[in-house]
């Protein structure tokens, strides 16, 4: 079926963020392409929102909560949950997929890993490759 997607842009410490998702799950988290803020605009310590505040589904509110969390007071994460996903790609059943569910939910937060023990993780030690693929088609 069709999702109703909303969207809401917030501001933060690295610009504007845009997330977008439904009812049932975020969809996407559009960094800022450029460092640089529309003139006039401040980027806020605080990770507010600044469009689309009104009827926002949970999983974009508890997306807003953890990224204002994230910024700023990264000690309460392992407290708030993990929005629900419901990305098209993260739906299929696909490399792409295993890929980003692996990262998740194999990772610690704060962790850095490479493509290639990322693909090991994954369950194919030599799918380096399409790990970085897979990353760079990554919605969130």
């Amino acid at each position: 079926s069709m999702c109703e997607e909303k969207h809401a842009v917030l501001l933060s410490p690295v610009g504007k963020i845009e997330i977008s998702g439904c009812e049932t799950g975020l969809h996407e988290i559009k960094l800022p392409k450029t460092s640089m803020l529309p003139s006039g605009a401040e980027a806020s310590a605080a990770c507010e929102v600044c469009e689309g505040a009104e009827e926002m589904p949970e999983p974009l509110e508890q997306c807003t909560a953890w990224l204002r969390a994230y910024f700023c007071e990264p000690a309460t994460l392992a407290n708030l949950p993990v929005p629900a996903f419901h990305h098209p790609l993260l739906q299929q059943d696909s490399f792409t997929r295993q890929v980003l569910w692996t990262l998740l939910n194999d990772v610690k937060f704060g962790e850095a890993v490479s493509y290639k023990e990322l693909a090991d993780l994954a369950g194919n030690s030599r799918a380096a490759r399409a790990v970085g693929a897979a990353m760079r088609r990554n919605p969130v």
